[in-house]
């Protein structure tokens, strides 16, 4: 398959310190600006045929992406985090070895990569019109104003974008509202919008009716009546004991005090 850019053969890259990998020099100068040119390595590589796994079953065409990047291999490591890649004619999908993925943006607007991000879009936005039940189906310009807005602020930054993350963000958007949602559910109302609403406001006595109806008590709350019932029966009990005792206690003592007061019997033997 041939690639638009024949005379680049080779390139170095850097690893940056937000763990992307950066071109820093290519074998092309003149076609090939390197200015915030990126490029995704073996891992990242493997992370983006997961997820578009999945997009196979809404008509994924896995030429858009071979045509999209340029593969590389590692030809030399040049040590401080620089390594050397050379250009081999391997597909991603099948290659064995651990391939970097230079994206090919000889024409950024029109090429190979332009069209693999709209193709990937495309699938993106059918997959979630096929899983959420919106209220009005979402469109593939809501999706691309949104992710071109998120771009232009990292621009205005001063922050270059890294082609991972480019391509991430249209494999993982999803709309405000719906992240973690199930199938075909709607998204759970959050607590903060429940405590603004107005509730209906009861006059005395209505909230005094409802205060005493045994109905709308909780459990807890028929548990609670019950402990304090029993706590009372207890301590009624317990205090009937106390005086069981000490009337017991008072009749042994009036017992003690009459063995006191019997006479004692005298000794009826004869004197010998």
């Amino acid at each position: 398959m041939a690639k638009s850019s024949p005379q680049l053969e080779w390139c170095i890259v850097r690893l940056g310190e937000d763990h992307n990998w950066w071109v820093e020099e290519i074998s092309d100068p003149v076609r090939w600006d390197v200015d915030g040119l990126s490029l995704i390595d073996p891992r990242q590589v493997q992370h983006i045929i997961e997820l578009i796994e999945p997009m196979r079953d809404y008509g994924f065409d896995q030429d858009l992406l071979e045509r999209a990047f340029i593969p590389f291999r590692i030809e030399k490591d040049l040590g401080s985090g620089r390594v050397r890649l050379v250009r081999v004619k391997d597909s991603l999908f099948e290659s064995e070895d651990k391939l970097f993925a230079l994206p090919d943006l000889l024409d950024e607007e029109n090429g190979p990569y332009a069209d693999f991000l709209d193709h990937l879009t495309r699938l993106r936005v059918k997959a979630l019109n096929d899983l959420f039940d919106f209220e009005q189906k979402l469109s593939v310009d809501e999706v691309e104003d949104e992710i071109r807005e998120a771009r232009n602020i990292d621009f205005m930054e001063g922050k270059a974008v890294h082609v991972f993350a480019e391509i991430t963000a249209i494999l993982d958007y999803t709309p405000a509202g719906w992240e973690g949602e199930e199938e075909g559910e709607r998204p759970a109302r959050k607590e903060d919008e429940l405590e603004g609403e107005d509730l209906p406001q009861l006059d005395e006595a209505e909230e005094e009716r409802l205060k005493n109806d045994q109905s709308l008590k909780w459990d807890e709350d028929e548990e609670d009546a019950g402990d304090e019932e029993l706590d009372e029966e207890g301590r009624k009990k317990e205090a009937g004991e106390e005086d069981k005792d000490d009337e017991k206690e008072g009749e042994e003592a009036a017992d003690d005090l009459k063995e006191e007061d019997r006479p004692r019997r005298r000794n009826s033997r004869p004197r010998s």
